[in-house]
């Protein structure tokens, strides 16, 4: 049976420009949000972005998150956006307690400001920047499977109104974006579609096996640091939980948009 309470999602957040080129896929995390919040109280978001990796776990404990902009060479416009929604220490502090409960040793960062991997895409998910955002950091080096039992652990935060979230990239290659493919390969939607026939027959061994399963996963993913955050979204909503899909989007010819939620919106009724 899946987790009552919010779903968790995946967010494919795409490159920086996201942020004011919302292509379909922004205009349909907008949707969405309004969606869950006329249905649910979010008291808080969890983000894990790739753009924060540490040795090891670390939760961010900023009560009040600058809007980080950490990237180089884009339009003036972009460095000017915030998204100043604040911290909150005490759902900081749930987070760590369940992390350790879980045999996991976290730290906590008392100065992190918000990536453009979190704040990028809640720019369109939630845009009013009115609900307290905490990230936690990708650890370096870790497995499928160590990433989707950090989300295991965060599980109990869905029932408690928190939205659980992992922004990364169905598709990052970025060789092939600097390089200006004229039309998408094959490829893009080939991997894309095998990873939700997996997520759809709850096939989680094949996910957590597919960087030699997949077709062109090397190509997909040169690293794999933009596809981790999926498996903390599964983890957090249950690996029995079917995806929602929000997009199917591909843009710049080579990164695959897809986001979807996993898991119910509303409380189970057994």
């Amino acid at each position: 049976m899946q987790n009552p309470g919010l779903p968790a999602l995946f967010i494919s957040h795409g490159a920086p420009l996201f942020a004011i080129h919302p292509g379909t896929t922004g205009p349909a995390l907008s949707a969405y949000g309004e969606q869950l919040r006329h249905e649910s109280a979010i008291k808080g978001v969890v983000i894990m972005s790739p753009h924060w990796m540490t040795r090891g776990v670390t939760v961010m404990r900023n009560p009040k998150p600058e809007t980080f902009h950490d990237f180089g060479g884009f339009p003036a416009e972009l460095y000017a956006l915030q998204y100043p929604a604040l911290g909150d220490t005490a759902l900081s502090d749930n987070v760590l307690a369940l992390l350790k409960q879980a045999g996991f040793n976290p730290a906590s960062d008392a100065e992190r400001p918000l990536d453009h991997g979190a704040w990028v895409p809640l720019m369109h998910l939630l845009p009013k920047a009115d609900i307290p955002v905490v990230q936690v950091s990708l650890p370096a080096g870790w497995t499928p499977e160590q990433v989707l039992q950090l989300g295991q652990a965060v599980q109990p935060l869905r029932e408690q109104g928190i939205l659980v979230i992992g922004s990364g990239s169905m598709t990052h290659n970025l060789s092939e974006f600097f390089g200006g493919n004229a039309r998408p390969d094959p490829y893009v939607d080939a991997f894309s579609r095998w990873i939700e026939s997996a997520l759809v027959r709850h096939d989680v061994a094949a996910l957590l096996d597919y960087a030699t399963r997949a077709p062109s996963a090397k190509r997909a993913h040169p690293s794999d640091d933009h596809f981790l955050p999926l498996f903390f979204a599964l983890g957090a909503a249950g690996t029995h939980a079917t995806p929602t899909y929000l997009s199917r989007e591909v843009v710049y010819n080579m990164l695959a948009m897809d986001s979807f939620s996993l898991g119910s919106a509303t409380p189970a009724t057994q």
